[in-house]
């Protein structure tokens, strides 16, 4: 019984992988020219002049960042004209704002904005408290307002997008497509999405690969959304490690207890990786 049960996790395991195009065998420069190359490719096929990227000081926005800015350089040196948009986009007071600020250097974008999103996400909390909406207790209100946040930023995104001709550079890699760790329509929208298939490990290969600050491609991953718990790790929240996401993607030995949970999470988040469902295309699972 216990052989079977393992067997099935790991065929299941198997399944999710290929699912999200993890590659085990990650050749950093490699994929580094691959995604650069898409990237290029996608601005020139869709006729737009520009990227547009929101930068949060995080590992994967850094090198999701840093490879847009060498696909318009690529594009500017054939004589395409377009460029790179890189917005901060804090509530408030970033906790990690140093660390934004880095990041954003180590980008190099053609342009810088700072656009602060609690004026917009405080009129809509304040509307909703106006209209009796109930949450069902403070931390499930504070979870709900993070997820705004994260819309927020991307309505900002995708309006300096629609200003510029623009498209919209997502940030999530296959840990977070695996755990369902991304805000639907929030961060999970996007018009391209270059770390796709690449762990969390990959992405950090690539920053250092890339010549990133070792103090940025280290840095304790963190969606910071929530009020309550600022700069709460993702780690903590998903109750599992990078390094055991990281090896259950790409076949290495975890415990039975992390691939199940992992899988749980995983098929729980299915709802986020799909379109909506309709009647003549009813909700598919892997």
């Amino acid at each position: 019984m216990k052989q079977a049960m393992l067997a099935e996790t790991e065929a299941r395991r198997d399944e999710i992988a290929r699912y999200l195009g993890v590659n085990p065998d990650c050749d950093i420069d490699a994929e580094l020219e691959r995604r650069t190359v898409f990237l290029a490719d996608c601005l020139l096929a869709a006729r737009k002049d520009a990227y547009v990227i929101g930068v949060s000081g995080g590992v994967d926005s850094l090198v999701a960042g840093r490879i847009a800015q060498l696909a318009v350089q690529r594009l500017r040196s054939s004589g395409h004209v377009c460029t790179l948009v890189a917005a901060r986009l804090p509530y408030g007071t970033q906790s990690d704002e140093q660390d934004a600020r880095q990041a954003m250097d180590f980008i190099a974008p053609g342009r810088r904005l700072t656009i602060n999103i609690q004026p917009a996400v405080d009129a809509l909390r304040m509307a909703l408290e106006a209209a009796a909406i109930e949450y069902g207790g403070e931390q499930a209100e504070d979870f709900i307002v993070g997820n705004m946040k994260a819309r927020q930023r991307m309505m900002a995104l995708y309006a300096i997008a629609g200003a510029g001709r623009g498209l919209v550079v997502g940030t999530d890699n296959a840990a977070e497509m695996l755990t369902g760790f991304f805000t639907k329509h929030g961060d999970g929208a996007a018009d391209v999405m270059p770390l796709s298939g690449l762990t969390k490990r990959c992405v950090r290969e690539m920053a250092a690969a890339l010549g990133a600050p070792s103090s940025l491609v280290m840095k304790t991953p963190t969606a910071d959304l929530e009020t309550l718990r600022p700069l709460r790790s993702d780690e903590e929240a998903l109750g599992v490690t990078y390094q055991e996401i990281d090896d259950f993607l790409e076949g290495r030995p975890v415990e039975q207890a992390v691939a199940e949970h992992l899988i749980r999470l995983f098929d729980a988040s299915a709802h986020k990786r799909q379109p909506a469902p309709t009647p003549q295309a009813p909700s598919a699972r892997v």
